[in-house]
């Protein structure tokens, strides 16, 4: 499995996104059974609805639709570049600062990321109205926390 040890830091340039809630694939990679592979992000803490606009029976249900919330997370990592035969958009982000919160579903990192301009990317897309809070996941983080 690709994904980044909990607790660990971690760097993240922005390549494409799937969803309101990622992955985000990052130009960085990870050595996994031998082979680099990208680092995939899902955005910690956070729910979004799937990009057919369903929503998952467990996990929180947000109004906004699932192209809104793609693109508010598209706009967040500096637009959108192009699109993948697979339908991935692709961006030219910044560079995140990352801390991983173990795996997520797959070989993705549930992770909480920073912008370069100190923002945290989670508490982010929760100020576009375009996802909602998974209070499972959230936890105690805060969006007023000095090094958020």
């Amino acid at each position: 499995m690709s994904v980044v040890a909990a607790g660990l830091l971690f760097l993240c340039t922005p390549t494409a996104v799937w969803d309101g809630d990622g992955p985000v694939w990052c130009a960085e990679r990870i050595r996994s059974g031998g082979m680099d592979r990208p680092i995939r992000i899902r955005l910690a803490g956070i729910a979004a609805r799937e990009t057919d606009g369903s929503c998952r029976r467990w996990q929180p249900c947000p109004p906004a639709s699932a192209e809104a919330a793609t693109g508010a997370l598209v706009d967040l990592l500096g637009g959108r570049q192009g699109e993948r035969s697979t339908g991935h958009v692709l961006v030219s982000g910044p560079q995140l600062r990352c801390r991983s919160d173990g795996p997520a579903r797959g070989d993705r990192t549930a992770a909480w990321c920073e912008l370069p301009d100190g923002r945290d990317l989670s508490c982010a897309m929760v100020g576009t109205g375009t996802v909602a809070i998974w209070p499972r996941f959230w936890g105690d983080h805060s969006c007023s926390r000095p090094d958020r």
